[in-house]
């Protein structure tokens, strides 16, 4: 899919983005719980780069807790982005956003960040050498050793094991039982649309986009996730 058919997918779903996701709710809070011991050497002042926020959920979380930190928050979904400020003003953290409803390459604010989060984002760009830019476009908005934490569906698909995985994945995500047919949709979708790598291949691939070896410390079903400081040879 190119941006434009993502941006009116993401739109449609919008209004029931969150409930259709509340299954997921356990691991969500797993992958945000991790991310207070990643991110506590930050400075208490950090400004940090999230990227296709979706509805907000990890900003609002990070901004209860460290509050004093600023965010700048990139959504191409309008609608989506509309939900993430109502979520904020809810929060009552609006005064510490900076809200750009588009993608990287339109961001105007030029104030390198401490620290950057990227869920379930780089994941529907399938070549990887744009993908690799996409991560590249973050290094460059990061100050020296700034801290990205990254998470995508990953696995290694041509794995006698991936079939399995899948049917456990789906009874995850749905309430109804998996048929056969459901599961070959999802596997031909994900085939199709996403570009679900062996971790070991995504972890390169972020390498590439200019920062240090990443460190995998999160995995649920599909879900893998790895942090990651700003190379230092990427920095002229």
């Amino acid at each position: 899919m190119n941006n434009d058919e993502l941006k009116r997918i993401f739109d449609q779903q919008a209004s029931s983005y969150d409930k259709q996701w509340t299954r997921m709710a356990p691991i969500s809070n797993g992958l945000y719980f991790l991310l207070e011991p990643i991110f506590a050497e930050l400075p208490s002042e950090a400004r940090v780069l999230c990227v296709g926020v979706g509805t907000g959920k990890e900003l609002t979380h990070l901004a209860k807790r460290f509050p004093e930190w600023r965010f700048t928050v990139v959504e191409p979904s309008g609608a989506m982005l509309d939900i993430c400020r109502r979520r904020v003003e809810e929060e009552g953290v609006t005064s510490r956003c900076y809200f750009h409803e588009g993608y990287l390459d339109t961001l105007q604010v030029e104030e390198m960040h401490d620290a950057a989060t990227c869920f379930l984002v780089s994941q529907f760009i399938l070549e990887q050498e744009a993908r690799s830019a996409f991560f590249q476009q973050i290094a460059n908005r990061l100050q020296p050793e700034g801290m990205l934490v990254s998470s995508d569906l990953s696995f290694e698909v041509d794995s006698e094991n991936y079939e399995a995985l899948l049917g456990v994945w789906q009874r995850v995500m749905s309430t109804s039982d998996v048929s056969p047919e459901g599961l070959s949709r999802m596997k031909a979708m994900y085939a199709k649309d996403v570009a679900v790598l062996p971790p070991t291949v995504v972890a390169s691939i972020i390498e590439s986009g200019g920062f240090d070896t990443p460190v995998q410390f999160f995995q649920a079903g599909l879900i893998h996730a790895w942090f990651a400081k700003r190379a230092s040879s990427d920095i002229t």
